[in-house]
């Protein structure tokens, strides 16, 4: 079996590259649907630093998928079973550290081909089979969704048992995903959002409130935070959480950032607060996602507000077609309906 993979091998530039997949040992999965992340387009860009570049490339793009199940040799799976492929892939088995987190671990476009291939071939332990019912659409950033449960399940390993109020800095993807998980996990807390653009907030009618950084009532605190604005504006989100924020509350820091991000450790130590990172997501996040999917239709219902527009893909053009149309996106995913 020859399979075709489409690497990216320079900014702007993708080529074909055939491969032999493992067809003794892995699942064969034919991606159906796929969705384009921030990260896929810092490469495509070439935003990133030229070491990084050199480093990473060539590579297949693309982390966020779902796809058909063509052959298992190991009989985990049927063909034709609708799966989730989890990007991140643990070479060593840990029992304290996640498997996102270990050294050892590598993660599909990010140094290694990710997704946009004819096939896919993957251990089946790295598979989340997908409730009948979900929007495929919507199933193709389960991985964007899964980063945002990974959050929530950290906070609830970290967090005080007051939860009356919690609070979430970001109007985009991530702000979005995140506030609706927590809309839905407690539905007896106060969900708000803080963000700069009045349009994108209008989005997040589910939270008990939708306020301008810019014009937060006075007084209005919570109990713990999360940051999901990343790059240099996450200075001032985090600034301002620990300016909204109860004591010994606890802050999830989920944006990005190129440039180190100062953060004003007086107030951290006077409040006694809980800082933690979270990055990407593992198997047991992925099943969580799935099975929230499944049971809750109202996260279905506003996780289509995320759906943009949806490009037909059966040709490389098309792919750069895909990518231009996703430059100009500041809300939404751009799904990539794999046709080739």
């Amino acid at each position: 079996m020859i399979n075709q993979v489409y690497r990216l091998t320079a900014p702007g530039i993708i080529d074909v590259a055939c491969t032999v997949p493992d067809i003794t040992r892995s699942v064969i999965v034919r991606p159906l649907y796929m969705s384009i992340c921030k990260a896929d387009q810092r490469y495509y860009q070439g935003n990133r630093s030229k070491e990084a570049l050199k480093s990473k490339l060539p590579m297949a793009l693309i982390h966020e998928c779902v796809g058909r199940v063509e052959f298992d040799p190991t009989g985990t799976f049927k063909s034709g079973d609708i799966v989730v492929p989890v990007p991140n892939t643990p070479t060593k088995d840990d029992d304290v550290i996640a498997e996102n987190y270990r050294l050892s671990s590598y993660f599909c476009s990010s140094g290694h081909d990710g997704f946009l291939r004819d096939y896919v071939d993957i251990d089946p332990g790295r598979l989340v089979k997908l409730p009948d019912g979900v929007d495929l659409r919507i199933a193709s950033f389960a991985e964007l969704i899964s980063v945002a449960v990974h959050a929530v399940s950290r906070f609830e390993a970290t967090a005080h048992r007051r939860r009356d109020s919690i609070g979430v800095w970001g109007d985009g993807n991530v702000g979005f995903i995140t506030a609706l998980v927590l809309r839905i996990l407690y539905p007896d807390s106060k969900i708000y959002v803080f963000g700069t653009v009045y349009e994108k907030l209008a989005y997040f009618s589910f939270t008990d409130g939708q306020y301008h950084v810019d014009g937060i009532p006075d007084g209005l605190m919570v109990d713990h935070a999360f940051e999901c604005v990343g790059g240099e504006a996450s200075r001032y989100a985090i600034a301002q959480i620990i300016d909204r924020i109860n004591p010994e509350g606890a802050i999830g820091l989920m944006g990005v950032s190129e440039s180190p991000v100062g953060i004003n450790t007086r107030m951290v130590l006077e409040k006694g607060l809980k800082l933690f990172g979270s990055s990407r997501s593992g198997v047991k996040d992925f099943q969580r996602t799935v099975d929230l999917l499944a049971e809750h239709p109202m996260a279905i219902a506003y996780l289509e507000n995320l759906v943009g527009e949806v490009v037909s893909v059966r040709s490389i053009a098309d792919i750069h077609k895909a990518f231009a149309s996703d430059i100009s996106r500041s809300f939404g995913k751009t799904v990539i309906k794999w046709e080739k």
